[in-house]
């Protein structure tokens, strides 16, 4: 595995490839009130981007924004609906096309409800993960060796993931309607930004 911290933006002229696997961290879970501190990027082979932002307010990274813009570009999450949300608050980028390992889970794993990305990294690569990190203070000036290896390992392991959970959407006949969430999700995150979180305009 390979770290690449880099501050306020991605260097010019990195290529990832077709597909990325993204992860954000921030400081709770509150869009206008929690602010994105760290994207990780990775393309499938090993190696982690983390992309670290000091405050305040909007933020101005131009490659990274031309690349979650990207559409021939497919973005790998694991619950994207919070981190898409979070993207387009802070860097005005709506992430597309998208890929949810969470979604995936849920529309293929029906028995089992455990589809935590820990528990889909032991169940489908075999990789133990932890997330003693999860909750530290990711808006620190300098974060520390055991931070950026907890946010690497969030994305290291997501297209190996997708690739299990592919073959269980297309055993189950279910890639149509997964595919389908997955176009939806831009509109929930949207849905979310503008407050309509709870109650939620799809209950009763």
């Amino acid at each position: 595995m390979s770290l690449h911290l880099h501050k306020g933006d991605l260097p010019a002229g990195l290529s990832f490839g077709k597909s990325i696997a993204i992860d954000t961290e921030t400081m709770g879970l509150s869009h206008a009130r929690d602010r994105l501190c760290l994207v990780q990027i990775s393309s499938g082979d090993g190696d982690c981007h983390l992309v670290q932002f000091s405050p305040p307010g909007r933020i101005n990274a131009p490659n990274l924004a031309k690349l979650l813009s990207d559409r021939a570009v497919l973005k790998i999450f694991h619950f994207a609906r919070f981190d898409v949300a979070v993207i387009a608050h802070y860097l005005g980028v709506m992430c597309a096309p998208i890929y949810c390992t969470k979604i995936a889970s849920k529309l293929t794993r029906t028995f089992t409800d455990r589809h935590g990305l820990k528990d889909l990294c032991k169940d489908l690569v075999n990789v133990e993960i932890s997330k003693q990190q999860q909750t530290s203070d990711w808006g620190a000036a300098e974060l520390s060796e055991e931070q950026l290896s907890y946010a690497a390992s969030d994305v290291l392991h997501l297209h190996a993931i997708k690739e299990k959970l592919d073959q269980m959407l297309k055993r189950e006949g279910r890639m149509g309607v997964a595919e389908a969430c997955f176009a939806f999700l831009p509109t929930r995150a949207a849905l979310d930004r503008l407050g309509f979180v709870d109650p939620d305009i799809f209950d009763h």
